[in-house]
């Protein structure tokens, strides 16, 4: 079992619905959470060290968790999605956006 973490600033759009929508992918573990002190699901060493691969929105996610969870990121992959903070959850656009990006990172069966 693979598992995965998305996260994003606030934990509400984006990540929640990364989480939402790979969470049936066969052989993955999804969560999610937020750098923000005040997500909806902040971001924890538990969570870091519970992901195999974390996957961060945008890059300024990837340099907070760089910066507060070094010592837990030794052996993680961290793959930035480049994906803006412009969608609501579950929209239309950011599902086909998050499958496209993730294509590559899934598994194939």
């Amino acid at each position: 079992m693979r598992h995965y973490l998305f996260v994003c600033s606030q934990n509400r759009l984006r990540s929640p619905t990364a989480e939402h929508i790979f969470a049936d992918v066969p052989g993955v573990a999804t969560a999610s959470a937020g750098t923000n002190n005040d997500a909806e699901n902040p971001l924890t060493g538990e969570l870091v060290e519970w992901a195999d691969f974390i996957f961060v929105m945008e890059r300024q996610h990837r340099n907070k968790l760089q910066q507060r969870h070094k010592a837990a990121l030794k052996d993680k992959r961290l793959i930035v999605l480049d994906i803006p903070d412009d969608y609501e959850f579950m929209d239309p656009a950011l599902v086909r956006l998050l499958r496209a990006k993730m294509q590559r990172w899934l598994p194939h069966t």
